[in-house]
């Protein structure tokens, strides 16, 4: 995983020095395939956003995008990156040796599928680098995904051709998205092979082991990188399964993780659950880079297709019906909802939902506040009380 990350960085830090190759900035869940079949090297500044929460430097840095006019309610990946670009500092400095910076997008592309905050922040980066921003826009709140929605999603992946064509000065050939798209599919099934082994009892790996093996799945789709990465993670996560060997040491609770991670308390959290001897089994959040509409055959309307499914994006029958199907095949004891500050798209605890699926499952939830990379907005001595109570009462209900 280290030498496989710093590869990517290094290739998008030579980029970014050489007139023959172009950097595309995309959001996470942003058409990369399109970008990729172009010759792009691509770079996601959400992952950037993540580095700055883990190492914990984020609090300190948004509040410098605060003071340029971006209020502190907003997505602290946006204010935290702002906030780090303002203050020119990079987590990418000190990962990575000879890395002074982020890459200079020669173009920078958004699909808002996840929210409007990534439109919002590539048009900063755009003014700042005098570079094109283009963007396609997803359908929101849908329950039923239907003709008229992926028609449009696949027209505004197709409008993206042009454009693209003229910045990297190379001409679309449909065999190499097919190409690519294929390479997506395979890193996409591929990777929920590797959630899914945490369906076994006992689970070989934990939602917080996923934060942090789901880098290539975000950042190397579309290679044969990412595809040979989690072929060897899903035969060592095999032969755990084999050996009966989990990632909880005597695992008792099985537990669900709805919404964003806190980043900055990955390893508080996963040791403090480990000492309760709960497993966190599984998340809505890194079954975010499963792409099981992906077709190679119908390019474009399967991209519409698995980016307009997107969990972030439905409404909430869709949400709920997936979360039922998800607590029966991880065999879940509880969920943990985090009601992140500044991630009102992420956040599923506000308008009943908790509620709703208890009444319904007879499954008990609790609900945790915090943010993804905002650490201000969590008391770490209020979680682990509330996290103590609730193992308690999952303790009480065996």
């Amino acid at each position: 995983m280290k030498q496989i990350m710093a590869d990517y960085y290094y290739k998008l830090d030579s980029a970014t020095k050489t007139d023959n190759e172009k950097v595309a900035w995309c959001s996470s869940v942003g058409p990369a395939e399109i970008l990729r079949s172009l010759g792009f090297n691509v770079y996601f500044p959400e992952n950037h956003s993540a580095m700055l929460g883990a190492s914990r430097v984020a609090t300190d840095l948004i509040p410098y995008a605060n003071a340029v006019g971006y209020s502190p309610e907003i997505c602290s990946y946006l204010t935290s990156d702002i906030g780090a670009y303002l203050k020119k500092f990079t987590p990418l400095s000190k990962a990575y040796e000879g890395i002074k910076s982020i890459p200079k997008p020669d173009v920078l592309v958004f699909n808002t599928n996840q929210c409007r905050d990534v439109q919002d922040w590539m048009r900063f980066y755009s003014k700042e680098f005098k570079a094109p921003l283009l963007g396609v826009y997803t359908f929101r709140n849908i329950n039923e995904i239907n003709e008229t929605h992926i028609n449009s999603m696949a027209k505004q992946f197709e409008d993206l051709i042009k454009p693209l064509e003229k910045i990297s000065g190379n001409t679309f050939n449909i065999k190499e998205l097919r190409k690519v798209l294929s390479l997506s599919k395979k890193c996409s099934d591929l990777w929920k092979k590797v959630l899914d082994t945490a369906s076994k009892v006992p689970s070989p790996l934990t939602f917080f082991d996923g934060t942090i093996q789901m880098g290539p799945a975000v950042v190397l789709r579309g290679t044969q990188q990412a595809v040979d990465y989690y072929k060897l993670l899903l035969s060592e996560l095999e032969e755990r399964i084999r050996n009966n060997e989990g990632a909880i040491d005597e695992e008792c609770f099985r537990l669900y993780w709805d919404g964003m991670p806190m980043w900055g308390r990955l390893r508080a959290h996963s040791e403090l659950f480990a000492r309760q001897k709960a497993c966190v089994v599984a998340s809505t959040y890194c079954n975010s880079w499963i792409f099981t509409d992906f077709d190679e055959n119908n390019p474009f309307e399967s991209m519409a297709k698995a980016y307009t499914k997107l969990f972030i994006g439905r409404a909430d029958e869709a949400k709920e019906d997936y979360l039922k199907k998800m607590i029966n095949f991880f065999k879940v004891d509880g969920i943990i909802f985090h009601d992140s500050k500044t991630c009102s798209n992420n956040t599923n605890s506000r308008y009943g939902m908790p509620q709703r699926l208890e009444e319904e499952l007879g499954l008990p939830s609790l609900v945790v506040n915090g943010d993804l990379n905002d650490l201000r907005c969590l008391s770490d001595e209020q979680f682990k009380t509330n996290v103590d109570a609730f193992i308690e009462q999952l303790e009480g209900n065996k």
